[in-house]
């Protein structure tokens, strides 16, 4: 079963969350960009008949950066990315453990009960514009659960738990390179940045590029703050180690253990999304 079986509500959620996600991280580049070419403005001068260029240009970077920080306050796309992200990957769990005759979906009132959980879910959080007419199962769904055992278990374990196992993976060693190349390029712009404040003691210029270079890497360090490479790479690290240990022991649970061990599987990784909403901001 791939995510297109997965109900209505869940694809509004990713939608949403997509959507918001590209804002905060477009709206921040440029509340970035603005504030470097406010620096750059002031440290370099320019006079034409007696206006002074790169003061405007200053000016210009700081307005740039206003705007955009305005935006991000009282649009607060970030708030809409986070929420979105809870209540799609929530769906997503209720939905492999109902679709598999998971806990607490292995009794006869199943769909009831997915139904109220879901129902929960999507109305703990507001400003979501979910509006699927199938919001909360789907025919797919109800196909795998009423299959033998056999392919339930085939196909939670390949779709679902080696699936998320591969994708942590992916990501850890993908956070993990981004780490190692924002680190690289802050250190050069550091030893930059000392070079062409010497040189300014010394008189060789005027300019203060030692400045424009210090709020590059200011950008640079928030940038990272903003993205969490590194948090991100220790989270799915563990993440996938969890999983990989969990699928050894999966390939070995029978029908009567099988609720207790989904419902395992899904608890590690709503571990990992929860650790990721704790590390941003409360009041987002």
């Amino acid at each position: 079963m791939t995510e297109d079986a997965l109900p209505g509500f869940f694809h509004d959620a990713e939608r949403e969350a997509a959507r918001a996600q590209y804002q905060t991280l477009w709206w921040s580049r440029i509340r970035l960009g603005g504030a470097l070419l406010a620096a750059l403005g002031g440290a370099l001068t320019w006079k034409v008949d007696g206006f002074e260029v790169w003061a405007a240009v200053a000016v210009a970077g700081f307005c740039l950066a206003l705007v955009t920080e305005l935006l991000l306050a009282f649009k607060r796309p970030e708030r809409q990315w986070y929420s979105a992200r809870a209540v799609a990957e929530s769906l997503k769990s209720l939905s492999w453990r109902f679709a598999v005759a998971g806990f607490p979906f292995d009794g006869a009132d199943a769909r009831a009960l997915l139904r109220e959980r879901a129902r929960g879910i999507v109305t703990r959080y507001e400003g979501l514009h979910l509006t699927a007419e199938n919001p909360y199962v789907t025919e797919r769904m109800l196909t795998l659960r009423a299959a033998p055992f056999a392919e339930r278990k085939s196909a939670y374990l390949q779709c679902r738990v080696l699936d998320q196992k591969d994708w942590y993976s992916r990501n850890a060693r993908k956070n993990e390179d981004r780490v190692n190349q924002w680190r690289a390029v802050l250190i050069a712009g550091e030893m930059v940045a000392i070079v062409l404040a010497g040189c300014r003691a010394f008189g060789v210029w005027d300019a203060d590029w030692s400045g424009v270079l210090a709020a590059l890497v200011a950008g640079g360090a928030a940038w990272i703050g903003l993205k969490r490479h590194s948090s991100l790479a220790t989270t799915y690290s563990l993440a996938a180690r969890d999983l990989a240990l969990i699928h050894a022991s999966l390939v070995e649970a029978g029908e009567e253990t099988w609720p207790a061990a989904v419902a395992e599987v899904e608890e590690t990784i709503g571990r990992e999304h929860a650790l990721w909403l704790a590390t941003r901001p409360a009041d987002q």
